[in-house]
């Protein structure tokens, strides 16, 4: 690579964190720039490993080991347009994405990994800040047309390649703003949202149509994109969230994490909400419900809306600190991960089960209780181990079952699979002829950058549906 004894004199280095006391008064993104030479050292770091393993781990098969070269070299450019061959939105992965690629990497093995996230951050905010990220409208139109009905990562991936093949791509939004679960699921403090306004620019410019408040088989009839496009994308996440069955589940106070996000991003964007309809954690006991990276958006939502306090529960294991001897290299590792929602307080508790809620006399809910449980798989509840904890607000953070049922899924007549999921072929073909699937819908609840991968190689078997071959990249 650039400097083949790099990873040997450079130390993994990241921006620094904006402090607690400042960020929590705030929804702006809690990093501090990085200088251009800081990052060229990191380049410096990549090995000449022979087998970049950093390639299984990247989703979208980022050529890596080549940019950070590049970006080594001081050839930025270079490296944009490397980048940019395999992944549409290199400023959303490199912002939220959990870099599975550094998981993967070799020297990871023995010393810190490669700094390969804040690498492609880089690459893409000096390519913009450079004018350089510039509309790509394809040359000649082909005259087929199709409907992508979702504007999340997976939507707005397949949009671009299919327009940039000549296809005629109209998107489909049932919310009144574009981006899906990057608009209003991911808190600003990870994800600005004129980041994605940006993009959506170049978007447009290149010829793609965006249509909002537009609700498939609500507001738009199915039978209108039947007769007016030549194929059907269904990227319509996974909108179903996992409940919660146990007594006192309908005490209000107690709601689903994403209606928690969603309303303050609303709020962030100064959206109208009906003040009756408010969930907020200003002033309460907050209880959060779920381990994973939406239960940590909650915990640094709640910090920012002044809670009292902030307590989350995970009914699994404590993971170990370090990489776990089950998940070896170059897999994802099982072990303790602290968020930047941990740094700034609140309380983190597992081995947990709740086992009921208890009400106060408007019907509100004042108090979880649950009980701590063994080890996996079982989870058996151990005796004398209940435990209560007061609570003005619970929010459900465990994951989701599957897209929303009903409206398109229906109207379509297309076959879930056994999980819940868009049943689709190798092709991303759903059992309708012209209607494919990708992204959480068709795969399940996973990452931002398996739903730009899904969304890529779905757009590639729509264009050989339309065209009976296809240039598209993999």
């Amino acid at each position: 690579m650039g400097k083949i004894t790099g990873f040997l004199e450079y130390q993994r280095e990241l921006p620094e964190r904006r402090p607690v006391a400042e960020r929590v008064n705030d929804y702006f993104e809690i990093y501090k720039p990085f200088l251009a030479d800081k990052v060229r050292l990191q380049g410096a770091r990549c090995m000449d490993c022979g087998v970049p393993f950093c390639h299984t781990g990247c989703p979208v098969n980022n050529v890596i080991p080549e940019w950070n070269d590049l970006v080594y070299h001081d050839r930025w450019q270079d490296a944009l347009r490397s980048l940019h061959s395999t992944n549409n939105f290199p400023e959303f992965t490199g912002r939220i994405c959990p870099a599975p690629c550094e998981a993967a990497c070799v020297l990871g093995i023995s010393e810190q990994p490669v700094t390969i996230k804040q690498i492609e951050k880089s690459i893409i905010e000096y390519g913009f800040e450079r004018g350089w990220v510039k509309p790509q409208p394809p040359l000649e139109r082909t005259g087929k047309s199709v409907a992508v009905i979702g504007s999340g990562p997976a939507g707005l991936a397949a949009a671009q390649q299919l327009n940039r093949a000549g296809h005629l791509v109209t998107v489909y939004e049932k919310n009144d703003r574009i981006g899906g679960l990057l608009r209003y699921g991911i808190p600003d403090f990870k994800l600005e949202k004129h980041l994605i306004d940006r993009r959506l620019k170049q978007m447009e410019a290149e010829g793609v149509r965006f249509e909002t408040d537009a609700h498939i088989g609500v507001n738009v009839p199915v039978e209108k994109l039947r007769r007016e496009f030549d194929a059907i994308l269904l990227a319509i996440g996974t909108a179903e969230p996992r409940d919660l069955r146990v007594p006192g589940r309908d005490l209000g106070g107690i709601h689903f994490a994403m209606e928690f996000l969603s309303q303050q991003n609303r709020r962030a964007a100064g959206g109208a909400l009906d003040p009756a309809a408010g969930i907020l954690a200003t002033g309460k006991d907050v209880i959060i419900i779920g381990g994973g990276d939406t239960g940590a958006d909650c915990l640094g939502t709640s910090h920012r809306q002044r809670a009292v306090s902030v307590t989350q529960l995970e009914i699994l294991p404590r993971p170990p600190a370090d990489r776990s001897p089950s998940t070896p290299w170059p897999l994802w590792p099982l072990m303790l991960r602290i968020e930047s929602s941990h740094e700034e307080g609140g309380v983190r508790e597992w081995a947990m089960a709740t086992t009921r809620f208890e009400g106060d006399e408007n019907g509100n809910v004042k108090r979880l209780h649950g009980v701590r449980v063994g080890p996996l798989p079982a989870l058996e509840p151990v005796a004398g181990s209940e435990f209560s904890l007061d609570a003005g607000l619970v929010l459900l953070a465990m994951g989701f079952t599957g897209p929303a049922r009903g409206d398109v899924i229906d109207a379509l007549g297309i076959a879930l699979d056994h999980r819940g999921n868009v049943q689709c072929d190798a092709n991303y073909h759903s059992t309708v002829k012209g209607v494919f699937a990708a992204g959480d819908a068709r795969r399940g609840q996973s990452l931002v950058v398996w739903a730009i991968s899904e969304g890529r190689k779905a757009a590639r078997s729509i264009d050989e549906f339309l065209m009976g071959s296809s240039n598209l990249a993999k």
